[in-house]
């Protein structure tokens, strides 16, 4: 019995030393919901799952580059915004309701100051991370997203410059997660709610529903009542185009004279 015991408090603490040797990369990939988030996996000059875009799409407005091992491990994306511009690295994910966290490292090089600089972002209006402007060393940028119960689609951005907000520079990614989370820690920011952004940016009737349906109901009058009067007067023209019985008489008679 007491051999049993033994054993299993050995086994017990071989566990325990082997789980805090375990590099913290290998678990929080486990719960990263983007692919090739530790950008490790790809051929040529592309990474796996990852593919870029920019609003100024000429050849001499950008540059992209993955930098990565020859020998494999984590590798980091860069943005070269040549002329301003919106450009950025992108991959889609399907997210089910929920809380999460979406986080990358970043670091820039003259990033313009003037306008939207680097972030991680999605592609609904305004969510993104504080924008890193100028030039910076590696640090940490997150926000928070809350989706609804039907769940979205979304696209995720390593990103210089924003919709209507062009930027220049440099900026580089490494490490980019989107973690599920129960909820946002006490005061942090910034914090969204996908659902409300994408109700905003639907289109607004003008007026309120009732000032519609007088509206309607006004048109409808004023269509009815036009269609009356023209219906009398139709009636009213045939009757003054033809002349009396009488009068075609009269009319013969004076001839004969």
């Amino acid at each position: 019995m007491l051999a049993r015991v033994w054993k299993s408090g050995f086994a017990l603490a071989i566990c325990a030393i082997a789980a805090a040797f375990v590099p913290h990369a290998a678990i929080s990939a486990e719960a990263n919901l983007l692919l090739n988030g530790d950008l490790a996996k790809g051929s040529g000059e592309q990474p796996d799952h990852w593919r870029t875009e920019a609003w100024v799409n000429e050849p001499d407005a950008f540059r992209y580059t993955w930098s990565h091992p020859e020998s494999g491990g984590p590798g980091q994306l860069e943005v070269d915004a040549l002329k301003p511009n919106d450009a950025r690295w992108m991959q889609s994910v399907t997210l089910p309701e929920g809380w999460y966290r979406f986080s990358t490292d970043v670091r820039t090089e003259n990033v313009g100051t003037q306008a939207t600089g680097a972030t991680i972002s999605v592609m609904e209006d305004g969510a993104m991370s504080p924008d890193i402007r100028g030039t910076s060393g590696w640090q940490r940028v997150a926000f928070y997203l809350h989706v609804g119960p039907k769940g979205a689609d979304i696209e995720v951005a390593l990103r210089i410059g924003g919709f209507g907000s062009l930027n220049v520079g440099k900026a580089f990614f490494r490490d980019v997660q989107v973690e599920k989370v129960a909820a946002p820690p006490p005061g942090a920011t910034p914090v969204y709610d996908l659902t409300e952004i994408r109700r905003a940016a639907q289109p607004q009737p003008v007026g309120r529903p009732i000032t519609l349906v007088a509206t309607f109901i006004v048109l409808g009058l004023i269509a009815f009542q036009g269609w009356r009067m023209f219906g009398a007067e139709k009636p009213a023209r045939a009757a003054a185009t033809a002349a009396p019985p009488n009068v075609k008489a009269k009319s013969r008679a004076r001839a004969r004279r």
